[in-house]
């Protein structure tokens, strides 16, 4: 007979909350100042949803620790919301690491997109690829991302550009949602570029009247779970009315919208987004001061990957500024053959020393507001009663050092728990 709750975390230093009245999201403020319980523990129910967290003491005289499955002492360590990674694109095959060498020369991002390389490259290996390839790869992925503390990722298509590639993405992110503890969302990105000997037109004709139609039919026969629509909007990409009919009919098909904009070029993508009621938009290291109120008013997520703008060398995302205008910010990896980092914490790191981010605001966008920009914030990216048992057991007494020891992830994070279940245990101890 199983207990009636799942697992114990208790007599932490630290445990940090983030919020606790059922925020959807952070802003400025809110950002600045956590919610951090001192001398704590948390409990997490049979059903892997968390049924209290308070002072160590009061968590004690109210459940007795035989009725849980499993104890984790936390005494001297750190207990946070597992990490959320709003942002990647994780189903590819054949790497670009001869393409890093060409950026390093000098070579800009469409440098390597015109010669070839680029999306292109990535939709040559993908499209050659068996499903069962970029199951394997994609897994490993996720289980080092996990590893680094990330427990809800967003993952997305995009390297198919035409119907059988993209639904062979789509498939394996849901195998892997079925098969992995992580939690995913999952996203179309069809229109990640025009496909070659395509126009912008005939590519955009092709989603809106092939694609979008089958995905529609998976969708409602409950093969496949969709969550998000993407689009790169961007010079040389996807325009700004092509983005529009895509995004609209992804929203007419309850998909949330979620997108590439305003990354190399300022092309108004954070006012479209704004007015079409976006969930989220992603990169605008080239916003205008127009978007950042735009999107502040309208709600829309700011899902900032500062590893991007470090690899391409580009501008930094205005983080203050839209922090500033009350932009509800958020961050991603960004992981990609592009920008190949799996770890959340060297992306907060990035965040604060980049972007000029302070650390309680980098942990905010990497949890709360991650979540929000995924529509996922009710259930996930905080420590609050009936949430997700997701979270992180640090070894340091201090939650600031998962972001303070850059790279120092591997030793930090002791362990990781989804759902009441411990799903990384990493034990350093060795008999010599």
């Amino acid at each position: 007979m199983s207990s009636k709750y799942r697992l114990l975390v208790k007599n932490a230093k630290q445990v940090v909350l983030i919020c606790n009245n059922g925020e959807k999201y952070l802003t400025k403020t809110g950002m600045q100042s956590l919610c951090v319980i001192e001398n704590g523990s948390v409990v997490i129910g049979s059903d892997g949803l968390i049924k209290a967290v308070g002072p160590a003491d009061t968590i004690r005289a109210q459940y007795p620790e035989a009725s849980f499955d499993k104890v984790i002492d936390a005494t001297g360590m750190c207990i946070m919301p597992g990490l959320v990674d709003a942002h990647t694109h994780p189903v590819w095959a054949g790497d670009r690491v001869h393409e890093f060498a060409m950026k390093l020369a000098g070579a800009t991002y469409m440098d390597v997109h015109r010669a070839g390389g680029g999306i292109h490259f990535t939709v040559e290996h993908t499209r050659a690829a068996g499903p069962s390839e970029l199951l394997a790869s994609l897994s490993s992925r996720l289980v080092r991302m996990q590893r680094a503390g990330t427990t809800l990722v967003e993952c997305k298509s995009g390297y198919g550009l035409e119907l059988q590639t993209e639904l062979k993405m789509l498939e394996v992110i849901e195998e892997a949602r079925r098969t992995l503890p992580i939690n995913i969302s999952s996203t179309y990105c069809g229109a990640h570029a025009v496909p070659k000997g395509k126009t912008v037109a005939e590519a955009t004709k092709d989603i809106l009247q092939v694609q979008l139609p089958l995905l529609k039919d998976r969708m409602s026969a409950g093969t496949l779970r969709v969550d998000n629509i993407d689009v790169f909007c961007e010079q040389g990409v996807f325009d700004l009315s092509s983005t529009r009919s895509i995004l609209q009919a992804g929203k007419d098909m309850g998909l949330n919208i979620n997108f590439h904009g305003d990354e190399l070029h300022p092309m108004n993508s954070a006012q479209l987004g704004a007015e079409l009621g976006a969930l989220a938009i992603s990169h605008l290291e080239e916003v205008t001061d127009e978007g950042i109120t735009a999107m502040a008013k309208a709600k829309t997520a700011a899902v900032l990957l500062p590893t991007t703008a470090y690899i391409l060398r580009l501008p930094q995302p205005r983080a203050r500024d839209m922090l500033e205008a009350g932009v509800i910010v958020a961050l991603g990896s960004d992981f990609n053959p592009n920008a190949y980092c799996c770890s959340m914490p060297i992306v907060m790191h990035l965040a604060c020393v980049n972007m000029r981010m302070s650390m309680p605001e980098a942990l905010a966008a990497a949890t709360i507001n991650a979540a929000y920009a995924l529509g996922r914030s009710h259930t996930h990216g905080s420590l609050e009663v009936n949430k997700h048992g997701d979270l992180l057991v640090l070894n340091t007494t201090r939650w600031e050092h998962l972001i303070y020891q850059l790279g120092g992830h591997q030793e930090l994070v002791r362990y990781v728990v989804i759902k009441g279940n411990v799903v990384y245990d990493n034990d350093k101890t060795v008999d010599l």
